[in-house]
């Protein structure tokens, strides 16, 4: 390009130099008669989340004074949104009922405890309070089990019942202070609490 050019001649440069950026307009308080700078923000109410009025300090002050989230809403609707903001105020299900299972509890019946339960094997008619109601399923005794039944002096299909009883009998027995001191008594008064305790572990009493 030459420099007599005519396109040359129209080409201006900006002045090298920091540009000055003229400051934000600072949001005017939203309260009536109001002129000072609102530069706190306030909700504007319950279905209008994410909008707010802004105000100076002393009417923002104000403002929350009488700010009531759930104005106009009854005690009935106030509840139903608190119960429902614990989950997000996401639907829930009662957890183990199902609407599409067959033989599924109700939801009333799941709450009142008064749903059967189907045990076809029997465990739970096994178990009462704790304790064995009947003979115990068919299952191979482990070692220790089967020493502390014969140290009881027991069948293996003793019941939690005969277990006790006889406890108590073996322990009033050879408990020291009924057999003057007898060394011999003292280690099967032992033998007997630590079969009790065995069994009573192994949930047969």
């Amino acid at each position: 390009m030459k420099l007599d050019s005519k396109y040359f001649d129209s080409i201006r440069t900006r002045r090298k130099g920091k540009r000055v950026e003229e400051p934000p307009e600072k949001p005017v308080c939203q309260w009536d008669g109001c002129e000072k700078p609102g530069v706190h923000r306030a909700p504007v109410g319950r279905n209008a989340e994410n909008q707010y009025f802004v105000f100076c300090f002393e009417h923002v002050k104000e403002y929350n004074k009488g700010y009531n989230y759930f104005s106009g809403l009854s005690d009935t609707e106030v509840a139903r949104y608190q119960k429902e903001a614990v989950t997000g105020n996401r639907p829930t299900w009662s957890m183990g009922v199902n609407k599409s299972a067959k033989w599924g509890p109700t939801q009333n019946q799941a709450r009142s405890g008064a749903a059967k339960l189907r045990d076809p094997f029997g465990f739970a008619g096994w178990r009462v309070n704790g304790g064995r109601h009947g003979p115990a399923p068919d299952r191979k005794l482990k070692a220790l089990e089967t020493k502390a039944f014969e140290t009881l002096e027991l069948a293996h299909n003793a019941t939690s019942s005969d277990i006790k009883s006889r406890y108590k009998e073996l322990v009033k027995k050879h408990h020291p202070d009924a057999n003057g001191g007898d060394r011999g008594s003292e280690e099967r008064f032992r033998a007997v609490i630590q079969a009790y305790q065995l069994l009573k572990q192994a949930g047969f009493c």
